[in-house]
């Protein structure tokens, strides 16, 4: 048996899918019974436990043989919330005694501070070092689906945001179906020891997503870059907290500065392209065949 978590997200669900397709047996993790009605018909075990609620966590972990964990970004939250919720989630596998853990982390995972949010996956590998657990922590770089929070601006007025002076600087962006079939494989093949794992994904500028999201769509789409001194009136503008905007706007910087590099214990390389990415984003949201 294996405890999936984030099911409802991207990565869990492809988790959670590859994992009953192979016949394993899935325990999925929901805060709400409804949501794991469709898991359920699907073979899945639904059971309802909150990251925060370390007796019930503990109790969805325990007699599995591994289980998948990540840690949410509370909009609102601080740092200490952060830590605490991510304490709750190691001390839940340290009660539960599940014998490995496979955890969604970030490139960047390795520094302690300077990164943004990532700074809170930081904390969590360490604290689940320290249970004891075999843990196999998933370094990913950026997800290609991050095109979600920009394609409203694409759609409604014919714009790719840009957070920085610079869209011609090739980064990773890996496709989420990657990072779910890499977390299914790792808790099917245990490693021998923990180990941190880089996930390596195709290098595309910002400007070459715009020109391959604007094809997808079927319109023409200014990118336009947002200097750093307006990245946290943007995002508030937007409508995000104003927490939430602090962090994202420090992980910005982070990568503008170069800090996030591949540092783990070995890679692995994912191959899925942005364009296929490209057209499943824009169908689910627009409900209209891509091209």
């Amino acid at each position: 048996m294996y405890t999936i978590t984030g099911v409802t997200g991207h990565v869990g669900a492809v988790t959670a899918q590859e994992m009953l397709d192979r016949g394993a047996p899935v325990r999925a993790v929901v805060r709400d019974a409804a949501k794991g009605a469709a898991l359920e018909q699907r073979g899945a075990r639904a059971v309802v436990a909150d990251f925060g609620d370390r007796a019930a966590l503990a109790e969805a972990m325990r007699g599995c043989d591994g289980a998948l964990l990540m840690l949410p970004t509370l909009p609102t939250g601080d740092d200490a919330e952060h830590r605490r919720l991510a304490d709750s989630i190691a001390g839940a596998v340290g009660d539960s005694g599940v014998p490995h853990a496979v955890m969604l982390s970030s490139v960047g995972a390795d520094l302690a501070e300077g990164t943004g949010p990532v700074r809170w996956l930081h904390h969590l590998e360490n604290r689940l070092r320290e249970t004891g657990v075999r843990l196999t922590a998933l370094r990913s770089p950026h997800f290609q689906e991050k095109v979600e929070t920009v394609l409203g601006a694409a759609l409604d007025a014919g714009i790719y945001p840009v957070f920085g002076e610079n869209a011609d600087v090739p980064t990773p962006m890996i496709a989420t179906r990657d990072v779910g079939k890499a977390a299914a494989a790792a808790l099917l093949a245990p490693p021998a020891t923990s180990e941190a794992v880089d996930l390596l994904a195709p290098e595309y500028t910002e400007r070459e997503v715009a020109g391959r999201l604007a094809a997808v769509l079927g319109k023409p789409l200014q990118v336009v870059t947002i200097p750093q001194g307006g990245w946290i009136d943007t995002m508030l503008d937007a409508g995000l907290p104003e927490p939430l905007a602090r962090e994202l706007a420090a992980l910005y910087d982070a990568e503008q500065r170069g800090l996030f590099h591949p540092r783990g214990d070995r890679q692995l390389t994912c191959t899925t392209g942005i364009d296929e990415t490209l057209r499943h984003v824009v169908e689910a949201t627009t409900g209209t065949p891509a091209p």
